[in-house]
């Protein structure tokens, strides 16, 4: 499988995830402290790549939609993403 490189905003998106439970757009901002519109753009691209899985589903999200909706990592890439995350 070809190795899963991330930008460090990318990186802090995915840690901010609840692997288990997923996390509304809302609570990743809070967490990771980006603007409203930069943060849709990253998990648009990360939705995009297949990494992250957006419910309800969306083709792309939108700013005023994004911190409504809920995140959770695309399971056949959590295993990929948690030793890319360890690496850096």
């Amino acid at each position: 499988m070809k190795q899963i490189k991330l930008s460090g905003r990318e990186q802090a998106v995915l840690r901010a995830i609840d692997y288990s439970a997923g996390s509304t757009g809302a609570e990743i901002g809070a967490t990771t402290h980006i603007e409203t519109d930069e943060l849709a753009d990253i998990l648009n691209g990360l939705c995009a790549a297949g990494y992250v899985e957006v419910f309800p589903y969306a083709e792309r999200v939108t700013v005023e939609s994004c911190a409504a909706a809920r995140f959770e990592v695309n399971p056949s890439y959590a295993l990929d993403l948690k030793t890319a995350l360890r690496r850096n």
